[in-house]
């Protein structure tokens, strides 16, 4: 009885610890100059993709090292990365080698999936994100709602937990998410750095995301 009162004491300080590691996680902003930042693209399927690429259109080469993330079934998406890539390198001169990677990892949710596999398959992605983000320790993360964003941006946050880097987590919401947050965002919505929505309609139900019109 005695081990068993000590062991559940542990946990519960353990669990406090936790979160209040995750807290000061969430509300750092500590701004370090930088001529460059490593960034981290979650590139989703169809839509997401485009809206993704749109928005790297107008982020300048500091953003460097570009690494993005794709399921490991996406073969259009990778296709679609590295047309932009060349893209990128014929518009401006000055980059004659573009730094970018492309990494895979499973789907964390296929379509008509249930919702109990999808938990299995989420954890699964999840535990193959962590060292794939150790590896690479992004300076940011960005995303717009793909599944495969969700176990990458936990593994962002468990850097800054475990106190090996802090990284920022920017995530854009579809433009297609008018009045209603998608499964992704509603998960991320708590986690991100700066949620961005494309809807006043969105600004209004959360106050805390950010507003800048469309954006893709």
């Amino acid at each position: 009885m005695a081990s068993a009162l000590i062991l559940a004491a542990t946990a519960g300080v353990v669990a406090v610890l936790l979160a209040l590691r995750l807290w000061v996680v969430l509300h750092s902003r500590v701004v370090v100059p930088r001529e460059s930042l490593s960034l981290m693209a979650v590139v989703g399927s169809g839509g997401h993709t485009t809206e993704i690429l749109r928005l790297l259109e107008h982020l300048s080469s500091a953003y460097s090292p570009r690494h993005y993330i794709i399921a490991d079934t996406d073969e259009m998406s990778a296709q679609k990365i590295s047309s932009f890539e060349l893209y990128r390198a014929d518009r401006d001169p000055s980059t004659m080698f573009p730094k970018y990677y492309i990494h895979r990892i499973p789907r964390s949710r296929e379509v008509q999936q249930s919702w109990l596999s999808t938990v299995l398959s989420t954890l699964y992605a999840s535990w193959l994100s962590f060292p794939l983000t150790y590896r690479v320790k992004p300076d940011l993360v960005l995303c717009n709602g793909p599944g495969t964003c969700v176990p990458i941006c936990v593994s962002a946050l468990l850097l800054g937990i475990l106190g090996i880097k802090k990284v920022i987590i920017v995530y854009v919401e579809s433009i297609c998410r008018v009045e209603h947050l998608s499964l992704s965002g509603k998960i991320l919505f708590h986690l991100s750095d700066y949620f961005i929505v494309q809807w006043p309609t969105l600004k209004e139900k959360y106050p805390k995301s950010v507003y800048l019109g469309r954006i893709v």
